[in-house]
């Protein structure tokens, strides 16, 4: 049975371990519906011209789990910010783990999406904010959507500030001999307040594992949210992560991916202004090598009048791996004095490594500062000479030279200990001991 066919079937028995939520029954269909009728993307769309799932899609993935899975907190300790103290909410093989999450309640809420949906006093919040900003052109959004159950849930409420960065992480134990699953996050931040968060998917296994992940993000008047994407899967693992992101006046909102590893990775990223002097901020740096392939699908709609957004992607490309970055500006006719700024630089390191770009500017305003920039090339030799005539060894001048390029990203990390993080798998991926400390 193909996979679509079988998630389609599995439909009823899913609703029937979730009678209780009985509100999001007409959303559900209305999901899965637009689900069946556009199906899984295909190349044949303009947006995934450069990304195809059909060997991903061949495999016999289980949707739900057959098997109870536990880990010991020293299996994956690793993949922690364990250097400072965090809230974290974590799923082994899409099922929370109250072992190794630490949830709050207390001034802030970081918990299950699960609660959320569920309990009574979420009802308000759930019935104004769920699935409100999601796009009905995305089928793989669609269908998340009608089988959202679990995920992170956290609510700042207005002037608070969370105390600590909260980690959502989700763990695949390769129990499965193919698993998929489908986390669903919401994120509300209310006015002036302040949050960052560090998202994680992980397998610890070869075995094969697809996530499709939706995430909402709301960032009322002066908010601030700093949201980091970690991505540095096994080569069997493949994500296609959907984030929107609503802002209102005066709010900011960063997000920052990096993408390390992974079978194929597709971020779409959607930013919607909904007030004036909105700031928003795109960077990611995408560091790969083998055949793996990432894919960068960025818009941010400028709809209404003194607002910033700033895009950095830095992308180095190893063997035979692929990048693509379609990154998309729109200015409303109302969005008078924005300021929007896009930029996409790529490294080769191989005649076979590949990218494709294509940044794009859509303009109805008339009084506005927009640019946009994608640069494709190889390393300076030049500059390679210098160091080497220098007595820097080949090997650590490259990796200096690709460390100095990607550092304009890696810079703008607000949380130290992540930045450290970063700095490690960096210097690990280029396969090199950068001598100085990280």
């Amino acid at each position: 049975m193909e996979l679509k066919e079988k998630l389609i079937s599995s439909f009823m028995a899913f609703e029937e371990q979730i009678d209780t939520e009985t509100d999001l029954h007409d959303i559900r269909m209305e999901a899965l519906k637009n689900f069946e009728e556009k199906g899984f993307p295909t190349k044949k769309l303009e947006g995934w011209k450069y990304t195809s799932l059909n060997a991903v899609l061949k495999k016999d993935f289980t949707v739900f789990p057959k098997t109870d899975s536990a880990l010991e907190f020293a299996d994956v300790k690793k993949y922690f910010l364990s250097e400072i103290d965090t809230y974290k909410v974590v799923f082994i093989d899409g099922v929370f783990s109250s072992f190794l999450s630490s949830t709050t309640h207390e001034g802030i809420d970081v918990c299950l999406m699960s609660s959320a949906l569920t309990k009574p006093k979420y009802k308000m919040i759930i019935d104004e904010y769920f699935n409100k900003i999601t796009s009905k052109e995305e089928s793989l959004t669609s269908l998340n959507t009608a089988f959202a159950r679990e995920g992170a849930f956290i609510n700042i409420p207005r002037s608070k500030v969370a105390d600590k960065p909260i980690e959502i992480m989700y763990f695949s134990t390769g129990n499965e001999a193919a698993l998929m699953v489908q986390p669903r996050n919401l994120v509300i931040a209310g006015e002036n307040s302040h949050v960052q968060i560090i998202e994680r998917h992980q397998s610890l296994s070869e075995n094969a594992v697809l996530t499709n992940s939706v995430t909402e993000i709301y960032a009322k008047k002066r908010a601030i949210v700093d949201y980091y994407k970690l991505q540095n899967d096994s080569n069997e693992a493949s994500l296609i992560d959907n984030t929107y992101i609503s802002q209102r006046e005066m709010s900011t909102v960063k997000v920052h991916t990096f993408s390390f590893g992974g079978n194929i990775t597709r971020n779409n990223l959607n930013f919607f202004h909904e007030g004036e002097h909105i700031d928003s901020t795109l960077k990611g740096i995408t560091i790969l090598d083998g055949t793996q392939h990432v894919d960068h699908h960025t818009l941010v709609r400028h709809a209404t009048p003194n607002c910033e957004s700033h895009q950095n992607y830095k992308g180095i490309f190893a063997d035979k791996s692929t990048g693509v970055f379609n990154g998309k500006i729109y200015v409303e006719k109302e969005a008078q004095k924005t300021d929007a700024f896009q930029q996409n630089n790529n490294v080769l390191l191989s005649d076979k490594a590949t990218i494709n770009a294509k940044p794009q500017l859509e303009i109805f305003a008339d009084d506005v500062k927009c640019s946009h920039g994608c640069t494709v090339g190889q390393l300076d030799e030049r500059a390679m000479f210098y160091m080497q005539s220098r007595g820097i060894p080949k090997k650590e001048a490259k990796a200096l030279l690709m460390y100095a390029f990607s550092n304009e990203v890696i810079e703008s990390i607000k949380i130290p200990e992540l930045k450290n993080r970063i700095n490690r798998l960096i210097a690990m991926k280029l396969g090199v001991n950068m001598g100085f400390d990280l």
